[in-house]
């Protein structure tokens, strides 16, 4: 064994080798490098409600969660969960065996994929899919089987047969996100009906991300996956208030599911932050409290964004798929004459001075979403204008 040292094996364990430093790092230090204005990375750029923010810093003061908080999160917010599942979407959930508050929904997803696979169990996603999904099946020594949400008529929509076709003897679970970043697509009664079936028909667990649950446009509606029939006791649904109350770094995310699989994922989450955001939870729970009218300004507020975003990057030149939900528009640049989004989005900030995220980063078959570019539009309208004018430099 002489002459062996630990540089003979690459320090990075090899499930995560393929992922690297996220897109997301790199095109914010972009931003910060060139002055560019950040329309990648989804958080907003002001806080939300002040009388939330007050809340926390009553919980502050007054000595609330400044020690560790319960495991399973403070009884007031685990209440306010279940009360706010129960009033909008009619699913009755105990605060005491069916809520785990998490660091953030990414904490959610890492702990109930952790939780529920075990190495070579195979896990479908929808792709595009959020970065964190792929490294967390990695993690878990799974396998994911993307499902490829393709355009149609102005949206990216899923194909039922590629869905059914996706599922073998070793799929373990589905991995569903609605509203869905980045593509903003809001699945539809009937798309949700299909996958309930599916997963009641082939015992399958899923994990389904719904926390743009309070951002859906037009015509679109919300539907927790678990109101479906058979749906409720095989389904992890995930939140946050972060995305809901734009107060991102604050972390506090949350799953509801029946007894034996909140036990599951408690069991991986303890290892993971075991508690987090002490004083915060006391503040989301006042939050999750809001009256409907709270709810109602902040979707049409985000509305006022998407539409001056959507109109700015069609003049611009962009091909603009109008999102039925979250606050991204993804857009195609072959109009522009351009067809890798990485190399268009590291040149945009020079040739611009606004930074975007390339789609494909989202896929495992990078060339279906090697023309698409995401931006966000959670930012003040000043700022959303100031972008329009500067990306309209890209026309002739």
């Amino acid at each position: 064994m002489t002459g062996m040292t630990s540089s003979a094996r690459p320090l990075l364990n090899r499930r995560l080798a393929e992922f690297g430093t996220t897109i997301f790092a790199e095109m914010s230090a972009l931003a910060l490098r060139t002055g560019s204005i950040n329309l990648g990375q989804g958080f907003p750029d002001t806080d939300g409600p002040e009388e939330i923010r007050e809340a926390a810093v009553r919980a502050l003061r007054d000595g609330r969660g400044n020690q560790y908080p319960p495991g399973p999160g403070i009884p007031e917010l685990r209440t306010a969960i279940a009360a706010h599942q129960e009033r909008r979407y009619g699913l009755s959930y105990d605060p005491d065996s069916e809520v785990l508050v998490t660091a953030g929904a990414t904490e959610a997803i890492a702990a109930a994929l952790l939780a529920l696979l075990e190495p070579g169990d195979e896990v479908v996603a929808f792709e595009p899919y959020y970065d964190s999904y792929a490294a967390c099946i990695a993690m878990a020594g799974g396998r994911r089987v993307p499902v490829t949400l393709r355009p149609h008529e102005g949206s990216f929509r899923l194909d039922l047969d590629e869905l059914r076709a996706a599922v073998t003897d070793r799929t373990r679970l589905l991995l569903i996100n609605t509203p869905h970043n980045p593509t903003g697509t809001v699945l539809t009664r009937e798309e949700l009906t299909a996958i309930a079936e599916l997963a009641v028909e082939r015992d399958l667990l899923v994990v389904t991300d719904e926390v743009y649950e309070h951002l859906v446009f037009d015509e679109a509606e919300h539907l927790p996956l678990a109101t479906f029939p058979g749906m409720r006791e095989r389904t992890v649904t995930i939140g946050s208030a972060g995305k809901s109350f734009s107060f991102t770094g604050w972390k506090v995310g949350w799953i509801t599911a029946e007894p034996g699989l909140v036990g599951a994922v408690r069991s991986a989450k303890q290892f993971l932050t075991y508690v987090a955001s002490g004083p915060f939870q006391y503040a989301v729970a006042e939050a999750l409290a809001l009256p409907d009218t709270y709810f109602a300004a902040f979707r049409e507020d985000m509305l006022t964004k998407r539409d001056l975003l959507a109109k700015g990057l069609t003049e611009a030149g962009f091909a603009v798929f109008r999102p039925a939900g979250t606050y991204f528009i993804t857009t195609d640049i072959r109009p522009l004459g351009e067809t890798d989004g990485f190399a268009f989005c590291r040149a945009l900030p020079e040739r611009a001075g606004v930074v975007a995220i390339p789609n494909a980063v989202f896929y495992d078959h990078r060339e279906e979403g090697a023309p698409f570019v995401r931006f966000a539009f959670c930012k003040r309208l000043s700022v959303l204008d100031e972008a329009v004018t500067r990306l309209k430099r890209l026309t002739p």
